[in-house]
């Protein structure tokens, strides 16, 4: 090297050379984070700005490994020892590894907090904490490997035995994460969430009250509770109320006597159920006369509410109002009756 004509001391050369390699890596370095410390001012989210101060000290101690290790090259006594260089590239690797998930943490933690300010479920913010676990075990494990392999350490058959650990601790874990998985699958197809009304089975009726990441809580109409497990919900058929919209149609039937005015009936009725509060006008209030049975002559009216919360009281209204119509006006309501004849021998 040139400085072996002028600098005949190893160490004294290392020093100069450390120095020199430091300035300048460092000064690039600065005017670069300068640069993108100006254009990240100008954007949206704080996120850049924190990674660049997180990120600061591991670049720098990065830079200083870099010299230190050049430095030392100059050296005779150290520059021949294989341990030297495994050390300096573990560190730097380890460093590495440590920005990059530092950078993907803080972009998990703002994806997830804008993606969980949409949702009412305590499942997202359970996601987003798995998700930043798995990343660290995942990125600690290949780094890992890596400083392994540097370390002449032979890795394939430590991952054969990782592979058949896996598998083992799979099959124990089997409905734990179908459990999981089945919870992942019911947020991200947004089949259910908090605060809708669902009829699942005969027995399971009710308000979704959490979606947990392992089960869900099902709030019943007697106030019971029922906790299933994700697994099993996500391969059920679900009725959801709230979806695709707020807006549920109610149907109500009733009969009147045969000879009554089915025209009048029709527009007594209408005007009445128009009176609900809350009733959708669109699509508009339908009665129709469906069937002349053995007794009576059968309508049917229907009609939407613009929130499926009300449609149950709207079913009462409906049918209070309908009876005391027909009462009003004279029109018979038909019951089942049986007419017994005594014949007299």
């Amino acid at each position: 090297m040139v400085l072996e004509q002028y600098i005949a001391n190893e160490y004294l050369r290392a020093l100069i050379i450390l120095i020199i390699v430091f300035i300048i890596i460092k000064v690039p370095v600065y005017v670069i984070k300068k640069i993108i410390a100006k254009w990240s001012t100008k954007t949206k989210t704080d996120i850049d700005n924190i990674i660049i101060k997180k990120a600061n000290a591991p670049i720098t101690w990065i830079i200083l490994l870099l010299g230190l290790k050049m430095a030392i090259d100059e050296i005779s006594a150290i520059k021949n020892i294989p341990q030297v260089d495994r050390f300096f590239s573990t560190v730097i690797v380890v460093l590495i590894f440590y920005i990059l998930i530092i950078s993907l943490n803080l972009a998990i933690d703002r994806w997830g907090k804008k993606w969980a300010t949409r949702t009412k479920s305590q499942i997202d913010d359970n996601l987003i904490i798995l998700l930043k676990r798995s990343l660290k075990v995942v990125g600690g494990i290949l780094a890992l490997l890596y400083v392994l392999s540097v370390w002449g350490i032979e890795i394939t058959p430590l991952l054969a035995s990782l592979g058949i650990a896996g598998i083992a601790v799979a099959f124990a874990l089997q409905a734990t994460l179908s459990n999981i998985f089945g919870g992942i699958s019911l947020i991200l197809d947004k089949t259910i969430k908090v605060g809708d009304t669902v009829f699942i089975d005969q027995e399971t009726r009710g308000t979704i009250m959490d979606i947990g990441l392992r089960s869900t809580k099902i709030r019943t109409f007697d106030n019971e509770l029922i906790i299933m497990p994700n697994g099993k919900l996500a391969d059920m058929r679900i009725q959801n109320i709230a979806l695709p919209e707020p807006k549920s149609r109610v149907v109500i039937q009733f009969g009147v006597a045969y000879g009554s005015d089915i025209d009048k009936v029709k527009k007594i009725i209408y005007d009445e159920i128009k009176k609900i509060e809350g009733i959708a006008n669109e699509p508009d209030v339908l009665v129709r006369f469906t069937e002349m049975a053995d007794s009576a002559l059968l309508f049917k009216v229907y009609f939407f509410m613009n929130l499926y919360t009300e449609r149950f009281m709207a079913i009462d209204e409906a049918n209070t109002r309908i009876y005391n119509a027909l009462n009003k006006h004279k029109i018979s309501i038909p019951f089942p009756q049986m007419d017994v004849h005594l014949k007299k021998e």
